[in-house]
Parts: structure tokens; sequence; C-alpha cells
């Protein structure tokens, strides 16, 4: 063994130790199953949520759709059996990640982009990317822009609390180009402020803004620039340090994604319950030992599915072709037809 070697011999398990001591300094202190047994003494699941139209609609009779709100109730169908186990309160950006820290939330599911400062400082856990989106900017026609640098000089409304504050800081400076940023922190005033003419243009995630320009007075005077400046992976985000919880959000997700992969729907799940398949026996639970084995309903996919439906039921229902977003699949299509969706297997 040479100099060095020796010396590698000694400082490994003197590292590890290290290691481990940081780790469990930045640990959160959340201990494993705490939030599901909160959420079961409750009766309920709390969830955060946002504003954009499609994405989260709250009713006149209290009673919330969208897209991401068919993940929280995906959530309440794995935990409870049923899909209305479960309170969406919209917040700020600003407020929504103190509140997840502070525990008022199980579950944020209102847009976060997934960052590492997010997940290393803010100590939170973020689920399978749900929606991939990038941020976009959101222009008055009669400007004759095509692309961000031709906004050279112009006031741009960013809105305080965001990712995208950063990232339009961060395109100017590699553009060499200026701009003066008006920051807004109700998100009522962000439209009013593209609206009155008090800025030139709006930056947020590209999706936000197609549901921001829905509400201008005269939307067909905005156009949503074909650019994205940066990648947005809108995930559930959690509190750091119960597992558990994490586990069930990825899974829950996941049924939806395997589900697609599998031809399997809304309509024709039941179908598929005859099937000789082992493996989507053990999903649909015909086969309960897979269910039994991570301590969940064994047909807690079947019953998702059976009344949400697949991914692409839920984003096709929300925010896909003939809705008033009309979103194409893009990147948020299945692996095997160019998309970046992926489940692993149930088994």
């Amino acid at each position: 063994m040479s100099f060095f070697s020796h010396i590698n011999h000694r400082i490994a398990p003197l590292a590890g130790i290290a290691i481990l001591a940081a780790s469990t300094l930045l640990a959160p202190a959340a201990k494993a199953g705490e939030t599901l047994d909160k959420i079961k003494s409750r009766g309920l699941i709390k969830v955060g949520v946002g504003t954009t139209p499609g994405f989260f609609n709250p009713g006149s009779d209290g009673k919330w759709t969208g897209f991401f709100i068919d993940f929280g109730r995906a959530l309440s169908i794995t935990v409870f059996g049923t899909p209305d186990k479960v309170e969406f309160t919209n917040s700020s950006p600003q407020q929504r990640l103190p509140a997840l820290q502070a525990g008022e939330y199980d579950i944020l599911l209102s847009g976060v982009t997934q960052t590492v400062t997010r997940a290393f400082k803010l100590g939170f856990h973020f689920g399978p990317v749900l929606f991939y989106d990038g941020q976009g900017l959101l222009v008055r026609k009669d400007l004759g822009v095509t692309k961000g640098v031709d906004l050279d000089g112009a006031t741009i409304g960013v809105q305080s609390g965001t990712t995208g504050e950063l990232n339009i800081a961060d395109f100017f400076r590699k553009t060499g180009k200026s701009f003066t940023p008006v920051t807004i922190e109700d998100t009522g005033e962000f439209v009013k402020a593209l609206d009155s003419g008090r800025v030139d243009a709006l930056t947020q995630d590209s999706t936000d803004l197609a549901g921001k320009r829905t509400q201008l007075k005269k939307p067909d005077d905005y156009v949503l620039l074909p650019e994205r400046l940066s990648k947005e992976p809108l995930a559930p985000a959690i509190r750091g340090g119960d597992d558990q919880w994490l586990e069930i959000v990825n899974w829950t997700v996941y049924a939806t994604i395997q589900a697609e992969e599998l031809g399997i729907t809304k309509d024709n799940v039941d179908s598929f319950l005859t099937s000789k398949d082992p493996s989507i026996q053990r999903f649909l639970g015909v086969d309960p030992s897979l269910g039994e084995a991570i301590g969940l309903d064994p047909k807690f996919a079947y019953n998702i599915i059976k009344t949400l439906g697949n991914y692409g039921e839920i984003f096709e229902r929300n925010i896909g072709k003939g809705t008033t977003l009309n979103l194409d699949r893009g990147y948020n299509n299945l692996w095997t037809n160019g998309g970046l969706l992926y489940s692993p297997p149930f088994r």
C-alpha cells in the first residue's frame, strides 16, 4: 500500500462520518410516516394550489377542477379510496413555499419548479414532473417583436417569489441587452399591468402566460413569443424527511402514466381486469400481492383510472386541444411518442 493509499484508507472512515454528520444536520425534522399519520388523523389532504385557468379552476360551488387538481384527487383516492377527501387552498407564489415549510399544506400542486436550491437549501422533496414547461414572454403585438432580444430597453412585469425573476435577469445579461423589471406580487395586478400599459411584456411560465392571456380585455392584441427562456419542470413539492409520503406521491403520479402506456383508459379499464398479463394483474390489483406488499389498497391504480382517467385523459380534459388553453402535449407526451413521460415498472 502506498503512502497516499494508506492515508486515504485512514481518512475514508472519517470522511464517511463527516458526511453522515453533515447530512444529519441538513435533514428536515419530519419523521417517516408523519405526514400520512396527520392526514389520516384529520381525514383529508391539504393541498396548496395556484391560479392558472385550466390548471386550477375554483368553481362557484366551491368545487375545484383542473389539471393539477386532478392529481390532488388522485392522491385522495390512493390514501382514502375516494377523490373528495382533499382540501385545496390558493395562495400567492410568495406564500406557498413558506406555508409548506410551516406544515400548513401536505403538498404543493401549484406549478412549483423543481430546483436544486429548493431541494437542498429549503429542504423540499419533489415528486415526478407533472408538466414540463418553460419561461416565456407575453407581449403587445403592436411592439412588433418576434423574440426576446427585441425587447431591449422594454419594461417587463415579473411576479415576485418565482424563478422567473432570476431567469429573465440571466437572459438579458447573457444577451447583452437591458430591460426594466417591474416586480409584482399580487397575481391580479400582474395582468392589469399589461392591460393598462404599465409594462410592455410579462414573463412567467409559458402555460401560466397562456392562461393570463385569456384574462386580458383584448387577448388578440397580445402574443406569446415562441421561444423559451428556461426549463421549468413543474412537480409536486412536499417537506423533506418523509420518505413514505414521497413514495405515495410518486406512485400515484406514475399510475396515471403507466395506465396510458398500457392503453388503459377510464372507459376501458374494466375490460383489462380479465387480462392474463401478470403485470396488468398486479397494476390493477387483480393480483393483490403488490398492493399488500407496499401497504396500499391493491386497487389504488384501478380506482384512480376508473375515476379520473390516465395522464393523457387528465391532460386533454383540462388543458389540451379544444380547451381554453388549447395546449399540445409536446414534452408532456409518453416517451414512446417523443415526450418525456416514463413510468418505472409496477412490480
